[in-house]
């Protein structure tokens, strides 16, 4: 990853010194749109190694929403659709979007169908890879339109999850912008991950206003105030609350524009577990009166 220098604004970062102030500043934040959500990849060893019980921990710590990825016991864990979605269901949860595996076309319109069949809302596409070619993002926005119209057959909607390297510069242009023109508003949707595009130098609010309704997802986790050393094995992220982001404002931002999914998502796992990370974030939600 980049590690250059952030590019701060107060619109967008915050020290938060003060508790008090850091209390006032969100003393007016929204509730979060059918609860707080959490991506599972957080807590893959967990959910791999007993995804009942996994489940059963983060109903109890208020998670109310979930978001799958394609893992070695695909999207549903080595369940039937339905299966998975009555044990979220006895837990309080319920899987709304997933990230996804390459795959055909038929194997991804079976994948929507069995979406559609249990109520999900989304499918996301999470990972493009860096590109030497602008006219290469332009092909993958082809692709996505072709992808969206199949979820818009099954009542699901489509959407691409950008990580770094959509905000750095590929033939004079950020692929991110050419992905977000040459898709089409009515099938193909985004799932901003704050943590990246902060760090990226890019101004989320920006792209909220800009691009208003096409960012109906988010990926929570914040960002430190002193960054790594380059080449450092961890990524400069940390649990909300102890880092830069204004998540309250942000929060209420992104509902202005339209952003409907709000999942906590961590990576850097050095004083605790994952799970210990999901309880922290979850309390943080909570105190901040977000949910």
């Amino acid at each position: 990853m980049n590690r250059r220098n952030f590019i701060y604004s107060s619109g967008l970062l915050t020290a938060s010194a003060a508790m008090a102030n850091a209390m006032a500043a969100t003393a007016a934040a929204p509730t979060l749109p059918g609860g707080m959500g959490i991506q599972l990849y957080m807590v893959r060893n967990d959910v791999e190694r007993d995804t009942p019980g996994t489940l059963k921990q983060l109903g109890k710590l208020g998670y109310k929403q979930l978001e799958s990825y394609g893992s070695d016991k695909g999207i549903f864990w080595g369940m039937k659709n339905t299966e998975f979605k009555k044990l979220a269901a006895d837990n309080g949860l319920k899987l709304v979007s997933t990230h996804h595996n390459p795959m055909g076309t038929a194997e991804f319109e079976q994948m929507a169908a069995q979406a559609a069949e249990i109520g999900m809302k989304y499918i996301i596409c999470p990972w493009l890879g860096p590109q030497k070619s602008i006219e290469t993002f332009k092909h993958f926005a082809d692709d996505f339109n072709q992808r969206g119209a199949i979820c818009k057959k099954h009542g699901l909607r489509y959407g691409y999850h950008p990580h770094d390297y959509p905000y750095k510069p590929v033939d004079g242009q950020l692929p991110i912008n050419v992905l977000l023109a040459n898709t089409d508003p009515a099938l193909v949707y985004y799932q901003m991950d704050v943590y990246y595009t902060v760090t990226e130098g890019q101004d989320p609010y920006a792209y909220l206003k800009k691009y208003n309704g096409r960012f109906k997802l988010m990926h929570m986790r914040d960002v430190l105030k002193v960054r790594l050393p380059a080449g450092s094995k961890e990524e400069s992220s940390c649990d909300l609350g102890e880092g830069i982001v204004n998540y309250p404002k942000l929060i209420r931002a992104g509902i202005a524009e339209g952003m409907h999914y709000f999942f906590v998502e961590g990576e850097r796992y050095y004083k605790e577990t994952p799970m210990q990370s999901a309880q922290k974030n979850a309390a943080y939600l909570k105190k901040m009166r977000l949910v």
